[in-house]
């Protein structure tokens, strides 16, 4: 672990090639996210016409997102948003669905150029699988903008699924116990008998494509995660451990997050 400075009671060290900073709390936290975010938008929209932009559905996300949506210099008919995941089977104005989640609290609430929505309904999943692979192809991605899960996924990439060196853009997984679970816990579903089993999901690989990644974890349920993220193997036990190998990547926590690290840092 590199140099450790402390400003503005922000904490911030580097692991690996990973930036990490902890916040106070997550209100601060996801201020600090979005400013650098929109900083990171308004950097690329000098370079070129258009950006493209990958968003998480979660609520680890929902300071983050609010703050985001409310920065009035970001020119938001720039950019082309997408989105990580999308459980398969439920029914299509379910609210725990990933799209449904984004549209309300973010893609209704400001003017994207476009919206690009992963489909869990249809009957042709590879197909729909297909097509948006093919999206993120005429689109490359600039900026991602997710969390990490308590079982240290990205996306829905759970440990016995995740491939560092995944051929596929986006697939179909199954979706581990604990990961069902803790839609449970965060109270989007009532049992985990609600919760899909199967879901598609961004690669990891597709993921670090990205010219930028903003990882943004707030919460004592992911002090786990946090802790094997930052300290285990880069190793797909723990999918989000890859992230310290990615340049221009920040990792953003809140006290309760880093909660497991203070004796390592």
């Amino acid at each position: 672990m590199s140099y450790i400075k402390a400003i503005n009671n922000v904490i911030t060290f580097y692991k690996g090639m990973l930036e990490v900073r902890i916040y106070p709390d997550r209100e601060i936290m996801g201020l600090g996210a979005a400013k650098d975010v929109s900083l990171a938008i308004n950097e690329l929209l000098n370079e070129k016409e258009e950006i493209n932009v990958i968003f998480a559905a979660a609520p680890s996300q929902s300071d983050f997102i609010k703050e985001l949506i409310s920065d009035e210099s970001i020119q938001w008919e720039r950019i082309n948003a997408f989105h990580m995941d999308e459980y398969i089977g439920l029914d299509e104005d379910a609210p725990q669905g990933f799209g449904n989640y984004l549209k309300k609290h973010l893609f209704d609430k400001v003017p994207f150029n476009s919206v690009n929505i992963i489909n869990g309904f249809m009957k042709d999943v590879e197909g729909e699988c297909n097509r948006y692979a093919e999206l993120l192809d005429k689109y490359p991605v600039d900026i991602v903008c997710f969390g990490i899960g308590e079982n240290g996924h990205i996306a829905f990439n759970d440990p016995p699924v995740a491939n560092f060196n995944d051929p596929k853009a986006v697939k179909v997984v199954e979706l581990e116990m604990l990961c069902r679970q803790q839609q449970v816990n965060e109270n989007l579903f009532d049992d985990i008998s609600l919760v899909p089993t199967h879901a598609i999901t961004l690669t990891i690989p597709a993921l670090l494509r990205s010219k930028k990644m903003f990882c943004i974890v707030p919460a004592t349920n992911k002090a786990e995660a946090v802790y094997n993220t930052l300290n285990g193997d880069i190793d797909k036990k723990c999918p989000a451990s890859i992230i310290r190998n990615k340049k221009e990547a920040i990792l953003y926590l809140d006290k309760e997050s880093a909660s497991l690290l203070h004796e390592n840092i």
